[in-house]
């Protein structure tokens, strides 16, 4: 019983090390509040299917939003670093970060 106890005290050591060298709890805090607001993953679904970047226009379109509802929509992903942000000018086009998401699914994993 308390070796049990113990292996289970370790295992939650381990798990919040894990969260200190990759992720601090506002970082996966920032993260699952992003995602978990349906605009945010249409967008970050359409930015996956697409191969490479996704123009902002494209997303003004797919979601028939105002155009400062989606800037907020984006500012979350990107303040969350899930997505990359290129900037050309007045325009911008977006890719997903996969280092972040894998480190965010790595300490989901973890549970």
């Amino acid at each position: 019983m308390i070796i049990r106890l113990l292996n289970l005290i370790q295992n939650k050591i381990d798990i919040f090390a894990f969260l200190d060298a990759r992720m601090n709890a506002k970082q996966v805090e920032r993260i699952s509040k992003a995602l978990g607001d349906p605009y945010r993953l249409r967008i970050i679904e359409a930015i996956k299917n697409q191969d490479g970047w996704l123009q902002c226009g494209s997303v003004l379109d797919m979601l028939n939003l105002a155009q400062s509802t989606v800037s907020h929509h984006i500012k979350q992903l990107t303040d969350a670093d899930l997505l990359i942000v290129e900037k050309d000018g007045r325009n911008a086009r977006y890719q997903i970060n996969k280092e972040v998401f894998a480190e965010y699914i790595k300490y989901l994993t973890s549970f």
